[in-house]
């Protein structure tokens, strides 16, 4: 049996879409896990298990592997997958073959500056090496980027526990024949599509903030130093609305795209 687990936020504009996708392309019998907070609870019945949740999205996460490792075998298969994120093609091959090297398989966003951790909008395990690893998707383990920034993010403390434990794990990476953003709108290993902050709009990828412009630097003198830090302060919220705008505008026209049905979007990435 394959248990999937999904956390959808305060929107149900993905859930439908998801779990049309789940239908079509998942070919092993599976059942669905989710919360869904500040959403509708009528929504509820486009999954198996609805789970009361409070917490950010690792804890989520964490929680909802614990309710699964209560009633599932050891060798049955758990997914973990974004709300925004649903397989574009069968994806058993690929976990199969995955897992027959690797006891974890997930994606890594090599594209956002070098990420090192795996990433929750696609991961594949069993729910004994979840157990035994012990799995967490917690932040709080640091590495360094592609700029020299120390970061942590969701998936940190998973990578760490499988490096103390000498874990192998499959990299599911990026393969868009196109890309919108450097980041968003991402293809994984051919069969998975991640939307990337499909919940947020104010959202800034560690790629897209290294795009600040840089500004004048204030001088020693106390008056007009204030006035051109203040001056400063006004480009860069500017920048940061404009982009933020432009970000909003292209997830909204990708994802009314998406919901309209059929495969044309996919071939803007593919």
């Amino acid at each position: 049996m394959l248990h999937i687990a999904t956390v959808h936020f305060q929107s149900p504009r993905w859930i439908e879409i998801q779990t049309r996708y789940l239908r079509e392309h998942v070919s092993v019998p599976y059942q669905t896990w989710t919360s869904l907070a500040q959403i509708d609870p009528s929504y509820g019945s486009h999954f198996d298990h609805v789970v009361d949740q409070m917490g950010n999205h690792p804890e989520k996460l964490n929680h909802l592997a614990i309710e699964i490792s209560r009633e599932a075998a050891d060798d049955d298969l758990l997914m973990f997958i974004d709300g925004d994120a649903f397989p574009i093609a069968d994806p058993m091959p690929l976990i199969d073959a995955s897992l027959a090297k690797a006891p974890l398989m997930a994606v890594r966003r090599a594209e956002n500056l070098d990420d090192k951790q795996p990433h929750p909008c696609f991961c594949v395990t069993t729910v004994g090496a979840w157990r035994r690893i012990p799995g967490d998707w917690s932040p709080g383990y640091v590495w360094r980027n592609d700029n020299g920034e120390r970061v942590t993010d969701v998936g940190a403390n998973l990578l760490r526990q499988l490096e103390i434990t000498n874990t192998p794990w499959v990299q599911v990476l990026r393969t868009n024949a196109k890309n919108l953003d450097q980041v968003f709108y991402g293809i994984y290993g051919d069969v998975i599509y991640h939307h990337g902050a499909g919940f947020r709009s104010d959202l800034f990828t560690r790629v897209r903030s290294a795009e600040l412009p840089t500004f004048k630097p204030p001088p020693r003198a106390p008056v007009v130093g204030r006035l051109v830090r203040r001056n400063n302060f006004r480009k860069r919220r500017a920048w940061e609305i404009k982009t933020q705008a432009d970000m909003q505008r292209q997830s909204t026209a990708m994802h009314a795209k998406i919901a309209g049905g059929g495969r044309e979007w996919l071939a803007e990435l593919m």
